[in-house]
């Protein structure tokens, strides 16, 4: 029986079979404010692959100034995960692209563990990104979204040993996310010969689709990661277009070049 975490790696390999890498597009939930994130999620989930929704928090570690401001404006605007959950199913018609939530653990932790995979499964999300969840810390959330079938997507970086990198890949679902740097999203990455060595690296022992992310920004840099990734993830490049209030969907097709 197809499980909501399928759907991930269903549509990633879709379009990599067509020989280009996916786009996983990003967005934060409640910016620039709460009126037009139905309307963003729309534009996005109609070009992206798969959608990844930002849980706005106070201390997004992982994340660079751009990521973090929108943060603050949607936490200023009224933000909650409630709200967002609501808003999810209410929207009508749902975005083809599957969505996964990009999320710090203290907001899901708030929430109620016992019963977030059901209100999230009912909102139509697939599966969740924690970025401050170590693996070793991960057995009660992964056990939480096994039982409504949903995804908990493993990142791995340029210094995450062969070994551990094995195992995050065998112990992730809907797809692995490959960072291309060490340090925080944001900053345009020129994709080296050794971030492609290293995505190689990644997607020759993993079982599931891999998509690199931090820093990809252009075309040029997904044409770049054709043939070594599955797909890629676009995160503050996008968010600027909506701060900007520029057009998502138009950048999102961009970038297949």
């Amino acid at each position: 029986m197809s499980q909501p975490r399928d759907s991930i790696s269903a549509a990633i390999r879709a379009t990599a079979a067509q020989g280009r890498p996916a786009v996983v597009g990003f967005m934060t939930a409640g910016f620039p404010d709460r009126a037009s994130f139905r309307r963003n999620l729309a534009a996005i989930g109609a070009e992206a692959d798969v959608v990844e929704i930002g849980v706005p928090f106070s201390d997004p570690m992982a994340d660079g100034m751009t990521i973090q401001r929108a943060s603050h404006v949607a936490l200023q605007g009224g933000f909650t995960l409630p709200w967002l959950l609501d808003e999810l199913v209410l929207m009508q018609p749902r975005p083809k692209a599957p969505l996964l939530l990009m999320s710090y653990l203290n907001p899901l932790l708030a929430f109620g563990l016992d019963r977030l995979p059901e209100a999230a499964a009912a909102a139509g999300v697939s599966g969740f990104i924690i970025p401050d969840l170590p693996y070793e810390e991960s057995a009660d959330v992964r056990a939480a979204l096994d039982r409504a079938g949903l995804a908990l997507v493993q990142m791995v970086t340029p210094v995450t040993p062969p070994e551990r990198i094995r195992m995050l890949c065998e112990a992730s679902r809907g797809f692995v996310y490959a960072v291309t740097m060490t340090g925080t999203t944001g900053k345009s990455v020129a994709v080296p010969d050794d971030v492609l060595a290293y995505m190689d690296r990644v997607r020759a022992v993993s079982p599931i689709p891999v998509c690199a992310g931090f820093g990809i920004r252009g075309p040029e840099q997904v044409a770049r990661m054709k043939g070594h990734v599955d797909g890629v993830v676009v995160g503050s490049a996008l968010v600027e277009v909506l701060e900007r209030g520029g057009d998502p969907a138009a950048f999102l097709r961009g970038l297949r070049g």
